[in-house]
This record gives structure tokens, sequence and C-alpha cells, in this order.
């Protein structure tokens, strides 16, 4: 739970997380070591000098450090932990659904597991999705359409195997698909992250929402106009959001378009974990003010009710989650914890 500098409980859903293996000993290739690489350089740019992490810690970490980091030093009541598989670069997958939920079933209410899947595997992606969710109830999946499999560099939303997978999504109730449209990570090609294929996908399958990871940086003005006009499109501040330490101007500037675009009800907060932990991005994030001068240009400001529906709300929303239930329910935790 998230207290304000004036005590006010403010509830946190962390919306994209990850418990990856990014370390030597599960790289398959020279593109594994790239990759993380290219997260730890992110890492290092926009994180306050106090928070970096050594690398062999950022390149594996247990779920002891990640309950750690979310939810006892960090502000998190609860966090969405995205599955990335990545077969190409890591031996073992970079953080599969079965990791994830491994690690999950420690933590009781703590974890919402989304799971992946890639089209073009065809069949094999259909039975896939079938088994996680009847293996995970899962409520979402985390795509990366930049991801390479054998001579493909990746696919798109509108691919006839991707709306294969959305039509069976779609009818299992697995309605939030997170997309990875954002910048590009090393060897992965940016232009396989391009936005456009999102218009399609959200027009054609009214009843999943598209949760737009990174809000399509550095294509902010593609998205926002795709996001206008879609009702189930969605922005997710993973990468965004670190820019508010080193950068704040630049941050004021992406979140004032996404809330003249967008809408407060639109947009999700993601600390990208293990790249930021979240306690100095929530705490930043609540203390900040948009510029004067962007409030009057976009007729719009970050209000306490604006930012309590990005940190939490928002998400509780899309994922079935009642607040005030699951408040009481992580309180009576807490308490039987402290009486052991």
């Amino acid at each position: 739970m998230f207290i304000t500098p004036t005590g006010e409980e403010v509830f946190v859903i962390d919306g994209h997380t990850h418990f990856w293996d990014g370390s030597p000993a599960n790289q398959l290739n020279i593109h594994g070591k790239q990759f993380i690489d290219c997260f730890y350089a992110y890492h290092t740019s926009l994180s306050p000098k106090d928070k970096l992490w050594p690398k062999d810690q950022f390149e594996k970490y247990s779920a002891e450090q990640m309950y750690q980091d979310l939810f006892v030093d960090g502000p998190d009541d609860m966090a969405v932990v995205q599955s990335t598989y990545l077969t190409e670069f890591y031996k073992n997958g970079f953080n599969t659904i079965d990791r994830n939920a491994e690690m999950a079933k420690q933590y009781k209410d703590r974890f919402i597991v989304n799971g992946a899947f890639d089209p073009r595997d065809g069949e094999r992606a259909l039975e896939y999705i079938h088994y996680m969710k009847e293996t995970f109830g899962i409520k979402g999946v985390k795509l990366y359409t930049a991801e390479w499999k054998g001579e493909s560099r990746g696919w798109k939303l509108t691919d006839p195997n991707a709306y294969r997978c959305f039509e069976l999504c779609q009818k299992l109730g697995i309605t939030n698909i997170h997309v990875h449209k954002g910048p590009t990570i090393i060897p992965l090609d940016k232009d396989a992250f391009d936005v456009h294929d999102v218009d399609h996908a959200a027009t054609d399958f009214q009843g999943l929402n598209f949760i737009i990871e990174h809000c399509g940086l550095p294509r902010l003005d593609d998205f926002c106009w795709i996001a206008v006009q879609e009702t189930n499109v969605y922005g997710g501040l993973a990468v965004a959001l670190p820019f508010i330490h080193g950068r704040p101007r630049y941050f004021a500037e992406v979140i004032s378009e996404l809330l003249f675009w967008v809408g407060e009800d639109k947009i999700l907060f993601g600390s990208d974990y293990a790249i930021w932990t979240p306690r100095w991005l929530v705490e930043k994030f609540w203390n900040f003010e948009l510029p004067e001068d962007l409030k009057q240009e976009h007729g719009v400001d970050l209000t306490p009710q604006a930012k309590k529906k990005i940190l939490g709300l928002n998400a509780a929303r899309l994922y079935g989650v009642d607040v005030e239930a699951q408040k009481r329910k992580l309180a009576g935790q807490v308490r039987a914890t402290a009486a052991e």
C-alpha cells in the first residue's frame, strides 16, 4: 500500500513486472547476452544512482527479492507478472508462465500471472492457449510481435493466425492483451514493434482490451491517434514513467499527450520490474505536477484522482479486482504474519 505525504492510502497494481533469468548460464547465444545487456542499459541510464543494481543481480534474482522489492520495500498491493519466452535467445526461456506461476504461488493474492503465445505456432498456439487457461486460469497475455522464430523476425496482430488466437482468447475470457509496442531491444527490429496493426485488431475484437505497453514510444503520436478512437485500447506507462527522474519535462510532455488523447481512465502504471523498482517511481509520480504551460496547452491536469486511477484502479477494473475486498484480505495477511 502506498501512503501519500498526507496519510492517504492509495491502492497500487503494478501492471508490468517480470521474473526473468537472463544469466549467462541461461543464454543460448550472443543474442541472449545482447538482450539482457540492453535491459541493463535502460536500468543504468534512467534509474537514480542509489537504485542501481550490480549486473549479476540484475541478470537473475530470487523470488524472495522480487517479493521484497514489490510488496515490502515497495508500494505495490498486487502485480501483473508478464511472460516473455524468447526461446531463440535463452535455453529455458526468459520468463515463462511456468516459472512465473511457480514463483507466484508462494505469495497468495499478490500476483496476477499472464501467459503468452506465438501465432506462428499455428495449431500448437491454440492448444497452448487452452493449456494456459485450464492450468493457470489466465485473464491476460503478453505479446512480443518482434520476437524471433526460426527465419522469422516478427509478426503482426493482423496476421490470420493471430486472429485465430484472438478469437479463442475472446471465447475463453482471456480479455487483456498486453502488447509490447515500444522501444526496441537489441537484437529485435524496431519496425516489428510498430503500432499500426493495433488499430485493425482492436476494431475487430471488441471483447478484448489491448494494453499497449510503453505507449508505443517512440511512436507516441501514432499510438494516441489510434487510442483516442478505439475504446478498448489502453496505454501502459512502463519505460515512459522512469523519464520522470532524469528528464521530467519529457515525461510531462508524454503524460500530457496521454491525458489529452487517451484519458485518465485508460492509462496503467507499470514499473517494468526488474528494470526499475516501483518505490521511487510511485513516489515521484504521486508528487509530480504538470508544468503550467502544458496544463494550459492541453487542457488537462494530473490530479490525485487521475493518479489513483493510473496507479491501480484502472488495472483493477480490467482484471476484476475488488479493491476493498483485496485490501481487507491483504491486511489480514499482514496481521497474521505479525502475530507469528
